[in-house]
Parts: structure tokens; C-alpha cells; sequence
């Protein structure tokens, strides 16, 4: 089959950051499975001048590559929902948005687009009875994994070239908790976004958890704790997983013999003293680790799963995915056309948010105001051509 991948080479669509685990791992993955994979760049904005442009470029791709499925992570509103009617009108590109963050996502972006895909994911069992509360019922439970192209023995304890590491971005209280284990003579190699050393290419990521005695992992994030692709690469990549615990991880892999977890920072630093004195421990589960991720937690396996759910889902569809479509691509464009009313509204946003933070931040700050008041008062209407946020801040 011909899959069309509509999401960010970089996380959050800036380079700075790195690749993000999406290209790096579903595109593999589907190359992997025999499948003819297309990247459509859905994140960077510098790639369009505004939201128009972008759904314009979209529906040139599909029209020109005509794929079977269309997989989309969307952030937020970059994809109309109007858009994806055009799609799916003509009835032969079976859609499926994988969702991440439905911990907090959920309430702000998912439940307003999951009808407008043929399905959804979510790797939040919780969320399950969420969906089909709101009548989404197309929805599949899945995970993140490993990229089988990482999978690597692990190494022995005394073959390591780091005795505990880090990789990932320094945001929330990860700083404060990496210098408090400093501070008790536990020094944590960091690698990422916000830390002095900087983001690693991705293909150093791998080899830094492989080659560390101890690869740690934080679950925080917007609402509760949660599992993440971290997870499941660090094991794969012959890594030792000492990982903050999320509910559900049970479900993956066994605790204490495949990987390890802590809650709190006295238990993690009592768990990383232990496994550094008892190194024949932690090279038995780094290796049940790698076993299981090597036997149950590829992308291949994942997107065997997701691609089969999406055509079933596309075959159960109602009509209504096929109606013809009323209203041509002009319209949308015209009805997403900033104004001079429209422009003075930014303005009266933005200038404030600019003299409380700065340039920078207060520009962001400024479309996150506007994304939080329209989703709450407008809801669907926000993830239209017509949208405010969309249409007040295209270059974010």
C-alpha cells in the first residue's frame, strides 16, 4: 500500500529540537512492512506562509500520490476538517490520526476531530470511555515502541561508557530533580533541548542509552504521569530502564525483572546506588528487557495493528464520509483571509502578552491565549478553515 505520513520531521516542527520519534520511527517501520511511504511536512511553519497554503499543499499531495491511508499526527489545528472531508469524499484514502498527549489533548483537540477521521488512537486506556461517551467509537488502544533498526544486546555494566544518563528535553522540574541527585554525588550526563550539552542526533540516542550503565526516564507531563516512547527505546537499544512509574506500564513489561521503576526522588536515588553496586542485577534485566522489547514492542507491530484498523474502520464507515462536498477550496480560503478587524484583534492580543514576556514569548503566549478561549467557546469550529487561532497566528 501507498501510506501518506502527514507530520513534523522535527518535534514541534523546529530543527533545534531534533527529529522527532514520529519520522524516525513510523516511516521506518512502514518502509519495513513493504509499504511505499510518502512524507508530507504538516509542523514546519516556515514551509508556508499560512494554514491555507498548507491544507492547499496537502490536497495537491493526495490528488498527485492517491495513497490507500493517510496517517496523520496533527498538533493541533494545522489540518482543516474541511480538508480532511475532501479527502475522504471521493472514498478511497482511509484516514487515521494518531493522537499523543490525550491526557490532557483529549479535552482541547481530540474530541473535537476524532469524527472527521475514519480512526483514531490513543495509548490512554482511560480515555477509551471518553470517546465513546462523545460518540467516537472508531477509536484503536495502542503505544508507542521501539524501532526495530535501534534493537541492540544489551551491554555489560562493565562495558558502559556512562554510569547514568539522561536524554530528553529539560522542561517541568527535570532540572531541579537531575541537581538534586548532584547534590547527593549521583551526576546525570543530560542530553536534549535545554540542557548545556544541547539535543544529540538521533542516531546518537541509541548509543548513549546502550552504552550507559543506567538510562533514566521521567513520565511527567501535562496531567498525569504517562508512558512514552522513551519507554520502550531504551530496552530495545540494550539499555537498563530505570523509568518514573505510569500507570499501566505493568501491562508492558514486568517490573523489577525486564525494567525497573521509582516514585520520587529519594527512591530513584536509592534504586541508582543499588544498581551501580549490583551490576550483575541490572545486566540480567537489561537483557529480559531487550528480550521482551525485541519480541513485543516494534513499530512494525504497531503499525501492522494501526493499518489494518484504519482500512476495517474506512469498510465500517457510514455514508456520510462520502457525501459530496458543498463548498470548494476557494471558499475555505476566503473564509480563513485575515481582515483589517481580524489584524487589529491580534494586535489588541499580542501587544500585551509582548509587554509581560517579551517578543518571543509573548507572541506565544498570545496564540495560546486565543487556542484556549476558542476550543473552550467554539469548540469544533477552531479546527476550520474559519478558526480564530488559525487564522490570527499562521506563523506558529
Amino acid at each position: 500500500m501507498k501510506i501518506l505520513c502527514v507530520f513534523g520531521r522535527y518535534q514541534y516542527g523546529d530543527p533545534s529540537r531534533g527529529v522527532g520519534p514520529e519520522y524516525a520511527c513510523f516511516i521506518p517501520a512502514l518502509k519495513s512492512l513493504g509499504h511505499d511511504v510518502v512524507h508530507f511536512e504538516s509542523w514546519n511553519r516556515r514551509c508556508y506562509s499560512n494554514y491555507a497554503e498548507l491544507n492547499k499543499a496537502l490536497l495537491t499531495t493526495v490528488n498527485r500520490e492517491h495513497p490507500d491511508i493517510m496517517l496523520v499526527v496533527q498538533l493541533n489545528y494545522e489540518i482543516w476538517l474541511e480538508t480532511l472531508r475532501i479527502i475522504q469524499a471521493a472514498g478511497d484514502v482511509a484516514t487515521i490520526c494518531w493522537t499523543t498527549d490525550d491526557s490532557f489533548k483529549y479535552r482541547e483537540v481530540s474530541r473535537f476531530i476524532g469524527r472527521s477521521y475514519h480512526a483514531m488512537t490513543t495509548t490512554y486506556p482511560e480515555m477509551l470511555p471518553r470517546y465513546q461517551r462523545d460518540g467516537i467509537d472508531n477509536v484503536l488502544l495502542t503505544q508507542w515502541a521501539a524501532n526495530s533498526q535501534n534493537l541492540k544486546e544489551p551491554l555489560p555494566a562493565k562495558e558502559c561508557e556512562y554510569p547514568v544518563s539522561f536524554v530528553g528535553a529539560a522542561h517541568g522540574d527535570r532540572r531541579k530533580r537531575i541537581g538534586a541527585l548532584s547534590k547527593h554525588g549521583i551526576y546525570v550526563l543530560c542530553f536534549g533541548y535545554g540542557w548545556p550539552s544541547g539535543p544529540v542526533a538521533s542516531e546518537e540516542i541509541p548509543q548513549i542509552m546502550r552504552k550507559s550503565v543506567i538510562s533514566l526516564n521521567f513520565a511527567n507531563s501535562r496531567g498525569r504521569s504517562q508512558i512514552k516512547a522513551r519507554t520502550f527505546e531504551v530496552p530495545g537499544a540494550g539499555g537498563f530502564l530505570l523509568t518514573e512509574y505510569a500507570p499501566g506500564l505493568e501491562k508492558f513489561y514486568s517490573i523489577g525483572n525486564e525494567i525497573d521503576v521509582f516514585s520520587g526522588t529519594e527512591e530513584l536515588e536509592e534504586k541508582i546506588n543499588y544498581y551501580v553496586s549490583h551490576p550483575d542485577k541490572r545486566d540480567a534485566i537489561a537483557r529480559a528487557g531487550f528480550k521482551r522489547t525485541e519480541r513485543e514492542h516494534t513499530y512494525e507491530i504497531r503499525m501492522r495493528e494501526v493499518l489494518d484498523f484504519t482500512i476495517s474502520s474506512r469498510d465500517r464507515s457510514t455514508i456520510a464520509f462520502r457525501k459530496p462536498i458543498t463548498y470548494s477550496f476557494d471558499e475555505l480560503a476566503r473564509a480563513h483571509h485575515v481582515g483589517s478587524i481580524s489584524r487589529l484583534l491580534r494586535e489588541m492580543i499580542v501587544l500585551p502578552c509582548v509587554l509581560i514576556w517579551g517578543k518571543r514569548r509573548g507572541s506565544r503566549a498570545a496564540r495560546r491565549l486565543m487556542f484556549e478561549l476558542s476550543w473552550r467557546l467554539y469548540g469544533k469550529k477552531t479546527f476550520t478553515a474559519s478558526g480564530w487561532p488559525g487564522r490570527l497566528f499562521p506563523e506558529q
